[in-house]
């Protein structure tokens, strides 16, 4: 099966990576699809060019990509100026022909970051139309839905999970390939004086207390038209 991240920024994928990295123990190819450029995101380093903090959060993220042995695609977009247009829609809809997307991974509808917000409503609609022929692109049409799944949303807001993966073989190598956004490890470090491990740290464990082992991801269907199997999907 082919997993795909479709996120907003490069480190959104934090919510979902460590169960991306155990769908690749089973075999699986994995993508990661981020929507902006993430230009924004240098909050440290305010008054540096969009282009030049583009490039950075784009390097940052091909490096991860490369390290977890998948497969990059950015569509950059403007960081904090996502909106749904006819071109952003086609866009996505390739992208998500183009991965061959079997299961996706994205943002949920309440999050306190409407780029977030924006990326889940593109998903619903352009994962339902990456199966349709009445939007052609330059990628085929998928044979079938992928399933999606929403991940816990970033911010202070209530996220009851339906689905958990135990993660905790793979939450070390999670921390590692999140720290090849060392813009973003700055960033937070200066804005919460907390870092990605202990960002990850403190809900995974919370989650993994939950369901009984040490670290876990919790998500939730998307419920739309052929975003749920009735079959097992999550590894």
């Amino acid at each position: 099966m082919n997993v795909v991240s479709i996120m907003a920024h490069q480190d959104d994928e934090m919510r979902c990576l460590g169960a991306m990295l155990k769908c690749r123990a089973r075999g699986d190819h994995l993508f990661f699809v981020t929507l902006t450029d993430g230009a924004k995101g240098m909050v440290q380093t305010p008054a540096m060019p969009a282009s030049e903090a583009g490039a950075i959060r784009h390097a940052e993220m091909a490096a991860l990509v490369e390290a977890a042995g998948a497969t990059f695609l950015n569509l950059r977009e403007p960081d904090e100026f996502l909106f749904d247009t006819p071109a952003v829609r086609m866009k996505l809809i390739d992208a998500i022909r183009a991965t061959g997307a079997g299961l996706i991974f994205t943002h949920s509808p309440r999050d306190y970051n409407l780029d977030h917000v924006m990326v889940n409503r593109l998903v619903r609609h352009c994962a339902m139309q990456s199966c349709l022929p009445v939007l052609p692109t330059q990628s085929p049409v998928l044979a079938q839905h992928p399933a999606v799944f929403e991940c816990e949303p970033f911010g202070t807001f209530d996220f009851d999970p339906s689905h958990y993966v135990d993660i905790t073989p793979f939450f070390a190598e999670k921390v590692r390939l999140l720290k090849f956004h060392r813009s973003q490890e700055e960033a937070m470090q200066q804005a919460t004086g907390s870092g990605l491990e202990v960002i990850c740290s403190r809900l995974d464990s919370y989650r993994g207390d939950l369901v009984g082992c040490q670290w876990a991801e919790g998500f939730v269907p998307m419920p739309g038209r052929g975003t749920i199997k009735p079959y097992p999907v999550l590894p």
